[in-house]
């Protein structure tokens, strides 16, 4: 069994829309993911959050999961509209009186509570009134909501993540349309992503946690990005350079900003106007406003030079086809989730290394990895020696990785239990244990007891 750095942390992760439920209870305003799932034709069959995994009334039962696993921290996110249920009045206690609960269960139970401002569920009235992310005012309406976070909360929690994955959010959700709010563009998707990083520093940086909360309460804040790995298909200068690119468009689209100071040159040259400009007083509450690197990985491709646009083999990572020109595949021996993505467990340590060195050796946790398998149950029993092998490889890669001088801190595994993921509704399976609401026994039988065992074998 291998052995983590001592310290190394251990957890998993969920966010409210895919497993709260209680959507219009106790006060709580309707997200933009309540009108997208509730719309014909938006998600597979028509599934919806309305109920999910009913967590919101079982949080308890959870986390007495969460404990017999070992686990010892829990990201979970906060639902905006239900803390503010139009995004910017008046505050719904009953919805600060609900994550208290469930902070104060999680820390009696020696669980760390990381909190995500946001997971991709604006309140609807935002949208409806503002246009979301496309109007500069959102960037102080989230501030306004963090800051409310900030201060009912951060007496209990010291970890903080202002944003997961703002590549979803502006790319599927304002560029291609399959998430809400279900827009499609070829520009939106720029000015999206150029609200949202200014969204977190502002949270962060301008009057703020750093200014305000962060000495008195002694915590750490930063933001969290999504990004497959891109291989070279051959070493040819022109697929090395397509991978590099694919990389910038991707990662450093949002990272760049925030640990360099800028956009990546390459996506100015090629998106030209489209791509919004930071002011230079932007420039600099941008840069430095993460204490560390979040990462959320879970997909592997071979990059190379594209010359025409083919829908058939050309998908746009972070951008059109035309501001990209990279073409992606896989090896057909790589095996696959039921979601088609390559299980490449080297893939994740060659990210990690290149976030290392393009970001000057951030401090860096995965704050999400995991597999969608077409799991069969059995006496409420699950046999997955396929998420036992996944765990196994990319945890042995995530070790290789801190051998070789990558300060990866933690390690939180996607999800700590099925859930509605997202447009594809309930049709997939990401949980480490299988949801049984026959009995009260939930505790997962085989890949979450591997996990549970890595987590007692290293001693924490």
């Amino acid at each position: 069994m291998l052995q983590f750095p001592q310290g190394f942390l251990w957890g998993s992760a969920t966010s409210c829309y895919q497993i709260e439920g209680a959507w219009n209870e106790d006060g709580k305003g309707l997200s933009i993911w309540d009108a997208f799932a509730h719309t014909p034709g938006r998600t597979f069959q028509g599934h919806h959050g309305d109920v999910a995994c009913d967590h919101f009334h079982r949080y308890k039962e959870d986390v007495v999961l969460m404990a017999k696993m070992g686990l010892k921290a829990y990201r979970f996110s906060i639902s905006w509209p239900r803390i503010q249920p139009d995004g910017h009045g008046p505050v719904n206690e009953k919805g600060i009186a609900f994550y208290s609960r469930l902070i104060d269960e999680l820390l009696d139970h020696g669980i760390q509570p990381w909190i995500t401002l946001y997971h991709w569920d604006m309140p609807l009235a935002l949208q409806m009134q503002h246009d979301g992310w496309l109007n500069p005012d959102i960037t102080d309406f989230f501030a306004t909501y963090a800051s409310v976070c900030f201060e009912r909360f951060g007496d209990r929690v010291k970890n903080w993540i202002t944003l997961n994955e703002p590549w979803v959010v502006a790319m599927l959700g304002y560029g291609q349309g399959v998430f809400a709010p279900g827009r499609k563009s070829i520009r939106e998707p720029y000015l999206a992503a150029h609200h949202l990083i200014l969204a977190h520093a502002k949270a962060v940086r301008l009057r703020l946690y750093r200014e305000k909360y962060q000495a008195a309460q002694g915590g750490q804040i930063g933001i969290t990005n999504n990004c497959d790995w891109r291989e070279p298909l051959t070493d040819s200068l022109e697929d090395k350079a397509a991978a590099q690119r694919a990389l910038e468009f991707y990662l450093g689209w949002f990272a760049d900003p925030v640990f360099l100071g800028d956009y990546p040159q390459v996506m100015k040259d090629r998106v030209g106007g489209r791509l919004p400009e930071f002011t230079e007083d932007e420039k600099e509450w941008v840069k430095g406003s993460s204490d560390f690197f979040g990462l959320n990985h879970y997909n592997t491709s071979y990059a190379s030079h594209g010359d025409t646009a083919d829908g058939s083999e050309v998908y746009a990572n972070g951008g059109i086809f035309e501001d990209q020109h990279v073409k992606l595949s896989v090896d057909p021996a790589w095996p696959l989730t039921t979601m088609n993505w390559a299980i490449v467990p080297w893939g994740c340590r060659k990210l990690l290394h290149w976030i290392r060195d393009r970001y000057q050796d951030p401090k860096i946790y995965i704050t999400e990895n995991g597999c969608s398998l077409d799991d069969k149950v059995s006496d409420g029993k699950v046999d997955d020696p396929v998420r036992i092998s996944f765990l196994e490889g990319y945890l042995g890669e995530c070790h290789k990785a801190i051998e070789e001088g990558v300060d990866l801190k933690g390690y939180f595994v996607w999800s700590f239990m099925d859930n509605f993921e997202w447009a594809q509704g309930y049709s997939k399976r990401f949980g480490i244990h299988y949801i049984d609401y026959e009995t009260l026994e939930r505790i997962p039988k085989s890949s979450a007891r591997w996990f549970a065992r890595t987590i007692e074998n290293n001693g924490f």
